[in-house]
């Protein structure tokens, strides 16, 4: 356990013991505690922490020792004062937006942000008479072109999916404050290992704990961090009343897989930028997305505001969907599926998968090309990737 001064601690030591506190078993590791409620000792207590007048454990729809210990122990890591815990990334964007937005507000978001963000935003959150309009990530000018009186968000990820694209959040976050406005920035694909958005500006910062924070694929969940005032009391009030909870179980795994984060990262990292340089140099393949490579448009940027560039690369196949999906279909142990940020290497056709709710005019604005591909490198010999893919490639010169 951490004293309560947990700034004079390192980011390893943070992920490994913050948030933890002891039960009078005096376990050395996090116990789960899979109980839907919680016994008080007096009606006088138990009226005093529904009132709020006390501290104590109620529901486990929004009060359980185990997610506790993980909200607070993201929170030491991303720099945030209060994190809540939801059953998905998407339960957390959603709490962010039904909390802090109401009917008549409007939303300035990127382009190249999750497919089922967009929609979200487009088919959900408009019947309820909130407004987005999507501009170029990159692209400060029309960022601030966006911006009306009512606007309320900004809400980017950076690097975006899945083509790595890099937001100045310092940028962001001045424009942001000069017209009244919260900036929102989901960290999934680098985490705090590698990019801290509260030193950059940010107000908000978004997980799918799902990806790289459990980073071996096995529960969903996600995550809201900021201040104690919007998440502490607002967000936490949505979750409250509506419940997209995350499970004392989630919140367990979560714990174990925030404890090799950094390390995952930095293996990550080291892994993706040498399979990136590879593909850069792969002549059936037109382009490579990865921020790591001196050819990427915001390589600067990204050295700048990240330490390192993460495990995620996406590259354009000469030859559209058919050779994306012939690439795909030759591939021997490298996993078909969208999901990413397991130490185990996956790979996905994004238009016609994680984008494929979007109209072809929404994907092409995005970026989404038929023969895009795009990897989630893992932690296996990356001379076995490199094979695998390579079959693929040959596969395709065949015809």
């Amino acid at each position: 356990m951490l004293t309560n001064d947990q700034s004079k601690y390192d980011f390893a030591t943070l992920a490994v013991r913050a948030g933890q506190q002891r039960t009078g078993e005096g376990e050395h590791a996090e116990p789960i505690f899979p109980t839907s409620s919680f016994v008080f000792e007096s009606a006088t207590e138990a009226a005093a922490c529904f009132a709020g007048e006390i501290a104590g454990n109620i529901y486990s729809r929004f009060t359980n020792p185990t997610v506790r210990t993980f909200e607070q122990r993201l929170a030491a890591l991303e720099g945030g004062e209060r994190c809540v815990a939801t059953s998905s990334g998407m339960a957390a964007i959603l709490a962010t937006c039904m909390a802090l937005l109401k009917a008549g507000d409007h939303i300035v978001s990127s382009e190249n942000i999750f497919g089922t963000t967009r929609v979200l935003f487009n088919k959900y959150l408009a019947r309820f008479g909130v407004e987005t309009t999507f501009v170029p990530l990159i692209q400060l000018e029309a960022w601030e072109n966006a911006l009306r009186p009512n606007t309320r968000l900004l809400f980017l990820e950076t690097p975006s999916n899945p083509l790595n694209e890099i937001a100045d959040i310092v940028q962001l976050s001045s424009l942001a404050q000069a017209h009244g406005c919260l900036l929102v920035v989901d960290n999934c694909f680098c985490t705090p290992a590698l990019q801290r958005p509260f030193e950059l500006g940010a107000d908000l910062v978004i997980h799918s704990a799902t990806k790289y924070l459990d980073g071996q694929g096995r529960c969903v969940g996600g995550a809201v961090v900021g201040d104690g005032q919007r998440v502490g009391e607002e967000i936490f009030g949505f979750l409250r009343t509506a419940g997209p909870t995350m499970s004392p179980f989630n919140a367990w795994v979560f714990l174990k897989g925030l404890e090799t984060l950094q390390l995952r990262m930095e293996a990550l990292s080291r892994q993706a930028q040498a399979l990136a340089e590879w593909l850069e140099a792969e002549p059936k393949v037109s382009r490579v997305y990865y921020a790591g490579l001196p050819s990427h448009p915001q390589h600067t940027l990204a050295s700048k505001q990240q330490s390192g560039f993460g495990g995620l690369v996406a590259f354009e196949l000469k030859g559209g969907k058919a050779a994306a999906w012939k690439l795909i279909d030759s591939l021997k142990f490298i996993s078909i599926t969208a999901n990413l940020g397991d130490v185990k290497t996956t790979i996905t056709h994004p238009a016609t998968t994680t984008h494929g709710r979007l109209t072809e005019e929404e994907r092409l604005a995005a970026g989404i090309s038929d023969g895009l591909v795009r990897i989630s490198v893992g932690l296996e010999s990356l001379e076995d990737i490199k094979k695998d893919l390579q079959r693929g490639l040959d596969r395709m010169a065949q015809g």
